[in-house]
């Protein structure tokens, strides 16, 4: 157990101090010398309450909207790298090596895990993927939402609510929401060509956009956007000394990414039908570790095998709003699905000789989630701008796992990943439903609170309640005070409970097989398994936001967040008790076992800046500026011993640091966006800070890392635009792994913890084209 850790206040690190003042220092200095009035600041939002929509600066709970254009005018290939380098809570660890984790592109928020962010499409829960990250990387055990799946162009902006509401919008918001708003329906018909590499030559990227609207009767309309997005794979992989050339791949992996959404308003008199469709197909293709000579004689040189993801998801929302009197009553039901199969390629069972084949079937999961809801909400007339609601919501939900090809599962397995293989048919499900209460007063006009409960009863977990408070004070316009305080549940997802498999995996620099069991495994039960319990969570915030002057807006929020029992995989346990167990189960491809447990309880502290400029320079130059830090201590407050094997901790060094230090300690975001006549110059810093892990067999610290991506848009003509720009101009780098000769010869060379990827400088071309 490690003792007290380092303070998180910015003047405990004198680098981190620096980079925070002198981003201040700049926003603060732009808004002073702008010539021209300031643009007034209309972010208008609906995430966080369920009155009507509100301007980021009114809400007690501090939210981040980033729009559309602003996330594709970054150059990035997805949802997912957009959102971190533009919201400095926002965290995407960048694994790479491990098919789940590689595949499965959850972010993080406030340096939590990426289950312990709700994500919502239009208001409405989005289902998870049906791939569990059994990786040794960040959020290694987690069931994230796969934001890539979204594509894109289909997005009009991303509301990022900081702050827990497990009372208002159900289970999962531990560390706070992500909305993701779609086009609208009248929203401007246009096609797109996107391009770029990186200065390697890898990493190939084209995307293709395209999006339309049509009209419905009077008033209603129907949008439709498509995308088809391909990346060839990054490579950081270095030489490996054994044989003197490159034998692995470490980066993004290759992938082709299909997309089609549709979304939709109808009007029907006082009424409205609503609803949208979300398709996406992924042929991924990543890479294990390379495999030396003497492994088999089908490949004299070595090889290095290849796993590919191909993936399907599906998600469907109808909705219906109609006035009854005061109330409105809204009826939706939103279905998700996601399917995902693995094959292996250029690889062997051993076990089969000479006679085994090199390419194997290695299964797959599936997962479906159903949620049907009502919700009646008022505003309350005789208090300006209170609200009322209430709700019902069913949720049903399914896993199955498919059992690999027998060629992939006897003896030592497919080299690189051996499959899925269940000792019993996995095909479970559960449901649970809900009932809530969401009431916002303003006491005064200056004075406004709001209350949130919600008692939530799941068939395989029980019942718990949960409710927030909040408060907003604003004396005057140009200050405002807020604070929240709210408790939340995340009851242990069926992947947790169920997930069964074996893989293959780095154990101090030796490539091992890893089983993960469920918890009711007669395996796991012999070496400590004990049944899952929900993790329970309690959530405070305090903060002030300025509005010094028309145009800027500054605000600086505080947090704590105790979660006790979370859910996490235990350390891959080895020695001469696991062995005996494995020997006696006649398991014979694994010398490791693992499996989930409640076995931690933590604490995250910290606290938020942004600060916003919009105004004009010299009568022409329209300027927007935007600063944001986040710095979050996440400590270790208790770990349950192993009751039954004492000898076997279910924790060590490796698994705590990816739960507490293995996501920068603090980020720092800078956007600055510059346009006149028919330019635009678009300036993204962004800073990183340092982190930890243990990549071999020793605790390494990362340092900070700073990077810089530019920007330039020429409008040709008003529906014609040219947009060139460099993706990490910088050419910045993590640290190296100083253990790396451990790691398949030196070849793998950076660790997957952390938020900056190994792909270095990139450049990128794009036309848009509007009618």
């Amino acid at each position: 157990m490690r003792g007290v850790k380092r303070s998180s206040h910015p003047s405990a690190n004198p680098s981190r101090a620096r980079a925070l003042g002198a981003a201040i220092s700049l926003v603060l200095a732009a808004s002073a010398s702008a010539q021209d009035a300031a643009v007034e600041l209309d972010e208008v939002v609906v995430v966080g309450s369920r009155g009507t929509p509100r301007l980021v600066t009114e809400s007690s709970s501090p939210i981040d909207l980033i729009d559309g254009d602003q996330l594709r005018a970054t150059g990035f290939n997805d949802l997912s790298k957009a959102l971190q380098f533009l919201a400095p809570s926002v965290n995407f660890p960048r694994s790479a090596t491990g098919p789940s984790a590689a595949n499965t592109r959850g972010v993080t928020l406030r340096g939590l895990s990426p289950d312990q962010v709700l994500v919502l499409v239009d208001g409405k829960r989005r289902h998870a993927s049906s791939v569990l990250n059994f990786n040794n990387v960040v959020g290694r055990g987690t069931v994230p939402v796969d934001l890539n799946a979204i594509p894109l162009s289909a997005v009009e902006r991303v509301e990022i609510l900081r702050d827990g509401a497990a009372a208002q919008y159900g289970s999962d918001a531990i560390a706070g929401v992500v909305n993701i708003v779609l086009r609208g329906t009248d929203s401007q018909s246009f096609t797109s060509l996107q391009g770029g590499a990186t200065e390697d030559g890898d990493g190939e990227t084209a995307i293709v956009a395209a999006g339309t609207s049509f009209d419905v009767g009077d008033s209603g309309g129907i949008t439709v956007t498509a995308e088809s997005r391909y990346r060839d794979f990054t490579n950081g992989a270095g030489i490996d000394s054994r044989v003197g050339r490159v034998t692995n791949r470490q980066g993004d992996p290759e992938s082709l990414d299909l997309g089609l959404v549709i979304n939709a308003r109808v009007p029907m008199g006082e009424s409205e039908l609503y609803g949208n469709i979300i398709a996406s197909h992924r042929d991924s293709e990543s890479a294990a570790q390379y495999r030396a000579s003497n492994v088999s004689p089908l490949y004299p040189n070595g090889f290095l095998p290849l796993i590919d993801l191909d993936m399907l998801d599906l998600a469907a929302t109808a909705g219906w709003s109609q006035p009854l009197g005061a109330w409105t009553l809204d009826i939706s039901d939103t279905f998700g699905t996601n399917r995902a199969d693995f094959k292996v390629g250029d690889s062997v069972n051993t076990s089969l000789g000479t006679a085994s084949p090199t390419s194997f079937d290695a299964g797959g999961t599936r997962y479906q989630q159903n949620v049907l809801g009502l919700t009646l909400t008022r505003p309350i007339d005789i208090l300006s701008g209170a609200n009322l609601a209430f709700g019902l919501e069913s949720r049903y939900e399914t896993f199955e796992i498919v059992r690999g090809e027998e060629a992939s599962l006897q003896g030592a397995g497919a080299q690189g990943f051996p499959g899925f293989n269940p000792p019993s048919p996995i095909d479970e499900s559960r449901d649970a439903w809900s009932a809530f209460v969401d009431a916002e007063f303003h006491l005064t006009q200056a004075f406004s609170v709001g209350a949130a409960a919600r008692y939530e009863d799941y068939s395989d977990f029980g019942d718990e309640v949960t409710g927030k408070l909040s408060a907003m004070f604003k004396p005057t316009s140009v200050i405002a005070f807020r604070a929240t305080g709210s408790t939340g549940f995340r009851a242990p997802s069926l992947q947790q409970q169920y997930f069964s498999t074996v893989s293959s995996q780095s154990s101090g620099g030796v490539l091992v097989n890893v089983g993960t069991f469920a918890v009711n495994d007669p395996v796991a039960r012999a070496l400590g398994a004990q049944s899952l319990e929900a993790e329970t969570s309690e959530h405070v915030s305090a903060g002030i936001v300025l509005t010094p002057m028309q145009g800027l807006t500054l605000s600086i929020d505080a947090f704590r967040i105790d979660i006790e029992d979370r859910i996490i995989l235990s350390e891959s346990l080895s020695g001469a008790a696991v062995t005996a167990i494995l020997q006696q189960a006649g398991i014979t491809n694994a010398s490791q076992v693992r499996f989930f447990t409640n076995a931690a309880d933590t604490t995250t502290e910290g606290y938020e800046l942004t600060a916003a400029w919009r105004g004009t320079w010299f009568d022409s130059v329209r300027s927007e500026l935007t600063l944001g830090y986040m710095s979050a201590d996440t400590k270790l407050e208790r770990v349950k011993s192993n009751s039954v094997v004492p000898s076997v901790p279910l924790l060590g060094l490796a698994s705590i640091d990816l739960l507490t230090e293995a996501q920068p300690e603090d980020k720092v975001t800078l956007t600055s966006m510059q346009s006149w006549g028919d330019w635009q110059l678009r300036l993204d810093v962004t800073r990183f800070g340092e982190y930890r892990n243990v990549p071999v067999t020793t605790e390494q610290t990362y340092g900070a890392v700073t990077t810089l991506d530019v920007g330039v848009d020429y409008e040709i003509t008003k529906s014609l635009r040219l947009s060139v720009g460099v993706i990490n101009a910088t050419d910045a780098y993590p640290d190296k792994i100083a253990q790396r000769a451990s790691l398949q010869g030196g070849s793998l060379q950076y660790s997957e913890a952390g938020g900056l990827g190994s792909d270095g400088r990139e450049y990128y071309a794009r036309i848009w084209a509007g009618f």
